[in-house]
């Protein structure tokens, strides 16, 4: 039924419609949608892939706009869950341009998304889909770590010759510790094919920051694919038998929050279609860029189309 099904958080994202203000001194808000994966599933929507997000939203008036978002940006939610209680998280940032967007979840100590449980899987479309997107964040409470086990395992025994990426999303707000994060990593990193993270990220997840090293690391856990950003030096991917070092695309940042979702979605394409190591992640190098030069995430995917004009430009 689907090209790909992400799962893990989701929310509203309050961004200021001004830029260089802290938020003690903004005055006007935008509202848009937000969450990781779910920001992944909108921007591979944005390519034409078919996709679902699994998620949970609280029983309140910005759990339906979630629903009514993900719906309008041609995104399948019939694996969104309303769950009664915790409200739907609340996200904001500040935005002090080109690099410096600090974030600050209002997520309570239990929200929804985490509170999705093995019972909520519809574990036959997740072993049919040809990509499933899973985060490091689902993995930090239960029952969502259990239904992110029941998930990766039912990929596992079903023997799928697809995809399963596995995006190392290192929040530290949202852990215990970092040493808690990284076993959770450790135990997750076999049943994915596919790991991408940035430096922070990757460090977490196999103890070494230097690129080289950590995607080394990456492929001995067992992955196919490893992908390493390293933000102003670009993107370093690499398999067993290729490597690839893809410079940045160069844009007047705007609001860099979106770009790894955006990078996110448009590797799933390349994944799917087949594409050349070096193409996706140049591809999806580029997508990143374009979001960055926009305020939003979600509502700023860019189309093929348009990531492809970009590379043309970057290259003329």
């Amino acid at each position: 039924m689907y090209d790909l099904i992400t799962i893990g958080r989701c929310g509203v994202d309050i961004y200021p419609l001004q830029t260089g203000v802290g938020l003690a001194d903004v005055e006007t808000f935008g509202k848009f949608l937000g969450g990781s994966p779910t920001n992944v599933a909108v921007a591979a929507a944005r390519h034409g892939l078919r996709s679902a997000v699994i998620t949970g939203v609280g029983a309140d008036p910005f759990g339906e706009f979630v629903r009514r978002a993900i719906r309008g940006f041609g995104v399948d939610d019939a694996f969104v869950s309303t769950i009664e209680g915790p409200p739907t998280p609340v996200t904001f940032c500040e935005i002090f341009p080109p690099d410096h967007f600090p974030i600050h979840f209002y997520r309570g100590e239990h929200p929804p998304d985490l509170r999705i449980s093995p019972s909520h899987l519809d574990l036959r479309a997740i072993a049919e889909t040809s990509l499933f997107w899973f985060s490091l964040t689902g993995l930090s409470k239960e029952p969502s770590a259990a239904a992110h086990d029941a998930a990766l395992s039912t990929r596992t025994s079903t023997r799928t010759s697809g995809w399963t990426v596995f995006d190392l999303d290192w929040r530290p707000t949202l852990w215990e510790s970092r040493e808690a994060a990284h076993e959770a990593a450790r135990r997750a990193l076999p049943y994915a094919n596919v790991a991408v993270g940035n430096l922070d990220e990757v460090e977490t997840a196999v103890g070494v920051r230097d690129p080289e090293a950590a995607a080394q690391a990456l492929l001995d856990a067992g992955v196919k694919v490893a992908v390493v950003k390293m933000g102003p030096e670009g993107v370093l991917a690499r398999t067993s038998e290729e490597s690839a070092l893809v410079e940045p695309v160069e844009v007047k940042v705007v609001n860099g929050i979106g770009a790894g979702d955006a990078f996110g979605g448009a590797l799933c394409l390349g994944l799917l279609r087949g594409w050349p190591l070096e193409r996706t992640v140049r591809f999806a190098n580029a997508a990143g860029a374009y979001v960055a030069a926009q305020l939003a995430c979600a509502d700023a995917m860019p189309s093929t189309a348009e990531v492809e004009d970009l590379l043309n430009g970057a290259g003329s």
